[in-house]
């Protein structure tokens, strides 16, 4: 198994312990703690990819698995941060519409990478689902710092600018993968 491929199962090994560094409220700065790990764990979806082009070592396991671990961490994260703890909640209400706008375009665009599968074909992350997964980390990390360091509620403000944001290019990203890649649905 080569190195990308690795970063990707550490990745998804990284999920647990983010987690669980989230629910355990008696280690101070908790959320600071998972957003550290959150970070880690995101900074291996950049760094596989980027090692897999630059050494010609990409391979379809790695086309496959890559996607499928970042919507776990993600999904991950965005699902336990609309828990409340100690009856706060990380990500509001009304952020449920994002949260679920984001999922339902995970399991949608995950779907259609099954189907293309099945017909033998792979469809790699596309520049706009960079971006999307890109600002939708960034939206995380800054949500459970805030929760830890509030600032006055700025913090927690930005992270829904960005989560907003984050699920507007998650419905950009979403049709442009499935018009770019339309024949998956012919015969």
């Amino acid at each position: 198994m080569n190195l990308p491929n690795k970063l990707t199962i550490l990745r998804i090994v990284m999920i647990p312990v983010f987690v669980a560094l989230f629910y355990i409220s008696v280690v101070p700065c908790h959320f600071i703690l998972s957003a550290v790990v959150f970070a880690l764990a995101a900074f291996t979806d950049f760094l596989d990819g980027y090692i897999a082009r630059k050494y010609n070592i990409v391979t379809d396991l790695g086309k496959f698995l890559d996607p499928i671990a970042d919507k776990v961490l993600v999904s991950s994260a965005l699902i336990v941060m609309l828990v409340p703890i100690a009856g706060n909640l990380i990500i509001p209400s009304y952020g449920a519409i994002a949260v679920a706008i984001i999922l339902a375009r995970e399991l949608v665009v995950s779907g259609f990478r099954m189907v293309a599968a099945s017909k033998g074909m792979v469809i790699a992350a596309d520049k706009s689902g960079k971006i999307k997964t890109f600002v939708t980390d960034i939206a995380i990390v800054v949500l459970l710092v805030g929760a830890d360091i509030p600032l006055n509620g700025y913090m927690n403000l930005a992270g829904l600018i960005l989560l907003g944001i984050a699920t507007v290019l998650t419905i950009i990203s979403g049709i442009e993968c499935i018009v770019k890649n339309k024949a998956v649905l012919k015969g």
